[in-house]
């Protein structure tokens, strides 16, 4: 089928550039995020005791360059895209390019004047990205992602799993259902509890047998504790109240309530609103200005036990409607899932496993062309906010994933795509006029063909070659020994066991075909 005119504008209109990597900071409180980004972001003054910061992505940077440049609709879509060094002040950075506060990244940003055409790039960046990791066979699983600090919708993320990344992949393990922990979904069924309610009342932890032994007891079997835990959320208090073996997901409480900030009251302040510490904390008898979300399977029990608000002291017998009213609009799934649990197309259980994240994208709507003013004609002549979506690679720790899933006990496997070197020449002794004019020889052919070369000159001893050809992991090497009066040399795949004897005469065919694999 004919593509549609938007899904064909898309790749004629993409434009590598390369923005600033210092940036002023009024931009950033234009869009919000310089106070809502965090401490990752890099924060300085420059000699004028102007704001400055260093760029950890360019969402607004681009968004200014369309604002101040493009004024109609006849000029987009359009996407901006750029290899560039980012900065983020990472608390912890670690495991070399896979968390680091300096990294190389591909960013793309693009604007469109409809949906048609946002949809038609986004489709067309994951297919790019499909294909990149594809072509680093690369084992990677496409996950439902959340948006963070961007914002926006749409998210996907590509994770690669690997003992050594720093996310968790949540995935069903009989679909295709994916997600990151922060965003994964659990199976369930909303139920009306028929249980009569039973009579409110108060019960100490502290004084009693029958509590320790009856009540614990159900607790266990019935799952009727319910905790409550305090947010600040834009500076408005609310309360989740939570089925005691599960813990509060904030990413699912922040993406509910839409906002900026979230973070967990300190006790501190909890005991001075509420006159009771967390652990006794509940529903019942909170202050008015406190709002109260439910999670799902919180909203369907019946006679629950909570905190009563007072330490040592819990309230039995709590029902919604007579002892707490809450709002259905108040009522989500705001828990972390557990591996396990049936996964939400019902179709298979949750498997977790760690993963790095390798790849992102998701569409930004009008979050950052409202804020920054970057607005077009439409063919109305009606003025517009750009639609945007942000596209990200992130090359250093591309790296890091491709050695963690292609490597052995001696060294890195390289993929024949983006091997250093395609191959790895070693002469046993380049100080042997033979194997010295072979090997340069052999070098010069394999150059002219196309391929890229490594000779290792040293005077080092075989094992000492060997070893360090395996680390560097070129995908073949070939060894030029005792046999190169005969013209005659060793080659080996560096994932095979063994090495073969050919002559020189039939290198570059058999280098072909070790490339043509791909």
């Amino acid at each position: 089928p004919k593509p549609s005119s938007a899904a064909s504008d898309v790749y004629k209109r993409q434009v590598e550039m390369s923005a600033p990597i210092i940036l002023p900071a009024e931009m950033w409180r234009e869009s919000g995020r310089y106070s809502t980004y965090g401490a990752n972001l890099f924060k300085f003054k420059n000699r004028h005791d102007r704001d400055m910061i260093l760029g950890p992505t360019h969402e607004e940077t681009m968004t200014t360059i369309i604002r101040d440049s493009i004024k109609s609709y006849k000029r987009l879509p359009l996407s901006l895209y750029q290899i560039q060094t980012k900065f983020r002040d990472e608390n912890r950075p670690r495991s070399g390019v896979l968390r680091g506060r300096e990294f190389l990244m591909k960013d793309a940003y693009s604007f469109t004047s409809d949906e048609e055409s946002l949809d038609a790039i986004y489709n067309n960046m994951k297919k790019a990205y499909i294909n990149i990791f594809n072509k680093l066979d690369l084992d990677y699983r496409i996950i439902i992602g959340d948006s963070g600090d961007m914002g926006g919708g749409d998210s996907r993320e590509f994770s690669a799993p690997s003992d050594a990344g720093e996310d968790i992949i949540a995935y069903s393990d009989a679909t295709e259902y994916a997600a990151n922990l922060e965003m994964a979904k659990d199976f369930y069924e909303r139920q009306l509890n028929t249980e009569k309610a039973k009579i409110l009342k108060k019960i100490s932890k502290n004084r009693s047998e029958p509590f320790e032994t009856s009540i614990d007891q159900r607790i266990q079997n019935e799952k009727i504790l319910v905790k409550t835990t305090i947010f600040e959320a834009d500076g408005k208090l609310v309360a989740v109240l939570m089925q005691s073996d599960y813990e509060v997901n904030e990413v699912k409480v922040k993406n509910f309530l839409n906002v900026d900030n979230l973070e967990i009251a300190s006790e501190e302040e909890v005991f001075s609103i509420i006159g009771a510490h967390y652990q006794h904390v509940g529903p019942v008898g909170l202050p008015t200005h406190i709002r109260i979300l439910v999670d799902e399977k919180v909203a369907d029990k019946a006679n629950f036990m909570a905190g009563a608000n007072l330490d040592g002291i819990y309230y039995q017998n709590i029902n919604f409607g007579r002892d707490v009213e809450i709002d259905d609009a108040n009522i989500s799934d705001f828990r972390i899932a557990h591996e396990g649990d049936i996964a939400v197309d019902g179709k298979g259980k949750l498997v977790f496993a760690k993963g790095i994240e390798i790849g992102h994208i998701f569409k930004l709507g009008t979050r950052y062309s409202e804020s920054l003013g970057a607005q077009v004609l439409d063919k109305n002549g009606r003025q517009i906010n750009v639609k945007m979506g942000s596209y990200g690679i992130g090359v250093s720790r591309l790296l890091a994933a491709v050695a963690e899933q292609h490597c052995d006990q001696n060294g890195i496997i390289w993929p024949n795509s983006i091997a250093p070197w395609n191959i790895h020449l070693i002469p046993m002794n380049y100080s042997d006029d033979i194997q010295k004019n072979l090997t340069d020889t052999i070098a010069e052919k394999l150059m002219d063909a196309g391929y890229e070369v490594l000779i290792d000159d040293r005077h080092e001893r075989a094992g000492v070659k060997f070893n360090d050809s395996d680390l560097i992991g070129a995908p073949v090497r070939i060894t030029i020994g005792k046999n190169a009066y005969k013209e005659v040399v060793e080659i080996k795949e560096r994932n095979a066991l063994m090495s073969i004897e050919e002559p020189v005469d039939n290198i570059l065919e058999i280098v072909s075909g070790i490339f043509s694999k791909d």
